[in-house]
């Protein structure tokens, strides 16, 4: 007994001081922490998480250069001319051939009875105008004209008397029986025969009014007709409608009178014309497209309702000034041609195009007609001068330079060769003649020849670099061999010391031949 009450009084505590433990740091984690404020605070995303913060894009600078025609030839440069013509624009879509509803006809009768015979008895058979479509019997009709030959018997008898009222009647009488058949459509042939012969015609035969196809048909033998039943309809397809769907986008620059191009691929060689005859008001919510109704005419009615059709909507823009799309470089966010200037320079302007128009661009801002622009080998110059900018030595080379010539400074002369001449891709022979201004040779240097070319991320080429130093042969001729990692236009830079100082540095660019 005495251990039981040890044990439990030994519980007892262990329990009280856990409890007491457990209260304890409950109270130390839920106290707030103090927090120390040392001035006024303002919260940006970027204050807050600065892995957000981004540094602001900074488009790589150019600057204008100059390259020799035998350069220009080699690297495959070619230009074009700014130009101001009149240009049309295309917008391409599908669309639907449906009936020409203005070219469709009703066939209806203005009075009941009833259908004895049908000759048109097929649908989309076609029917001339004139052709007799079905006979009818009506009794309406039959005893309006039993009511037409009394009124002109009438007439006849009662023509020669003296009594005052009589004869007018009896003529009023026949008129509003004619003019009754007339209303009811009664061809006028028909009241021409019933006048002549004096008998009543019990069918009366109903000829087409129009020439086309039967496109619905409700007429058949013995039955029933009253005037707002429609027996026929028919529809003339020689001319056509074509509904076109068209993005909103694109509805402000179509207007009724456009020309359109039709084709379809039943007849891969063939072509249709037509023109934009209504754009509907309403707009799809699904497709965000609208109607475009088209005229086109159906020569041996090749196009058949139903049938699908690539649509080339043709929209004229006047004169607009342009330039062939090979002549733009996409440079990140700007878009730049480089335009030829008349002391031999190829200047980088940034431009601000238009719509696209077949192979040109229209030009809204940067350039003037007659200004010659280059066309190929864009990213070249594009290099040579970001190169030249990033560098920052922006001194124009003379004519000739990539072909071995150099920059004259006051104090050195220097001139650089290669073999081959111009160098290529891979090994090469490099050798520079120093000679100070007054044309004694300098000896005794160091020579070093740095090539530079800057990277092209968009062809996915980092930038290369490659020093090569020459020995002094004597006579102010240093030589020694050097690689090319590459073709292309490259950065090159002479320096020549003695006597541990520099005593001349020369920049001129070299278009190496070979591969990229």
């Amino acid at each position: 007994m005495k251990t039981y009450r040890t044990s439990f009084l030994l519980a007892f505590i262990a329990n009280i001081v856990l409890a007491v433990v457990l209260v304890g740091l409950w109270l130390h984690y839920r106290a707030p922490k103090p927090v120390a404020v040392k001035g006024p605070q303002t919260s940006t995303p970027a204050a807050q998480d600065p892995t957000t913060a981004q540094p602001p894009s900074v488009e790589t600078p150019l600057v204008p250069v100059q390259i020799s025609a035998q350069r220009l030839q080699s690297i495959g440069v070619k230009t074009g001319v700014v130009e101001t013509k009149l240009v049309e624009d295309e917008i391409r879509t599908t669309g639907a051939v449906a009936i020409d509803e203005t070219r469709m006809a009703y066939v209806q009768v203005r009075y009941s009875g009833y259908i004895e015979k049908v000759f048109a008895d097929a649908t989309y058979q076609y029917i001339r105008k004139g052709q007799p479509l079905f006979t009818i019997y009506s009794p309406d009709v039959v005893a309006t004209e039993r009511e037409y030959l009394v009124a002109k018997q009438n007439q006849e008898q009662v023509a020669q008397s003296t009594v005052p009222g009589v004869a007018s009647s009896a003529s009023s009488l026949l008129d509003a029986t004619s003019e009754r058949l007339k209303q009811w459509g009664v061809p006028q042939q028909e009241i021409a025969r019933l006048e002549s012969t004096g008998k009543v015609q019990q069918e009366l035969e109903f000829d087409s009014p129009v020439s086309g196809y039967i496109t619905e048909r409700n007429a058949l033998p013995s039955v029933s007709v009253q005037p707002d039943m429609r027996l026929f309809t028919v529809a003339d397809l020689s001319s056509v409608w074509v509904q076109a769907q068209v993005f909103q986008n694109d509805l402000g620059r179509i207007k009724a009178g456009d020309s359109a191009t039709l084709t379809v691929s039943t007849f891969p060689d063939r072509t249709f014309r037509g023109r934009v005859d209504f754009i509907y008001p309403q707009l799809d919510a699904d497709t965000r497209t609208a109607k475009v109704r088209i005229v086109s005419s159906n020569p041996g009615l090749q196009l058949k309702p139903g049938m699908f059709v690539n649509v080339v909507l043709k929209v004229p823009m006047g004169r607009q000034l342009v330039i062939p799309a090979s002549g733009v470089l996409q440079s990140g966010t700007r878009q730049i041609a480089f335009v030829e200037r008349s002391d031999g320079y190829l200047d980088p302007r940034e431009v601000e195009l238009g719509s696209r128009i077949g192979d040109d661009f229209v030009v809204a801002k940067g350039l003037k007609a007659g200004e010659q622009i280059v066309t190929s080998a864009n990213f070249l110059i594009d290099s040579e001068s970001q190169l030249q900018a990033s560098l920052g030595s922006f001194v124009p080379p003379p004519p000739g330079a990539g072909g071995g010539s150099a920059m004259n400074t006051p104090q050195v002369n220097a001139e650089l060769t290669s073999e081959p001449n111009p160098p290529n891709k891979g090994s090469n022979v490099f050798r520079v003649k120093l000679t100070d201004v007054n044309g004694p040779a300098i000896s005794g240097a160091e020579v070093s020849v740095t090539f530079f070319m800057p990277a092209m991320p968009a062809m996915g080429m980092a930038a290369m670099r490659n020093v090569v130093t020459l020995s002094d042969k004597g006579g102010g001729a240093y030589e020694g061999p050097g690689q090319l990692q590459s073709g292309g236009s490259w950065q090159v830079t002479v320096v020549a010391r003695k006597n541990g100082q520099t005593i001349g540095q020369k920049q001129l660019s070299v278009t190496a031949e070979g591969g990229m």
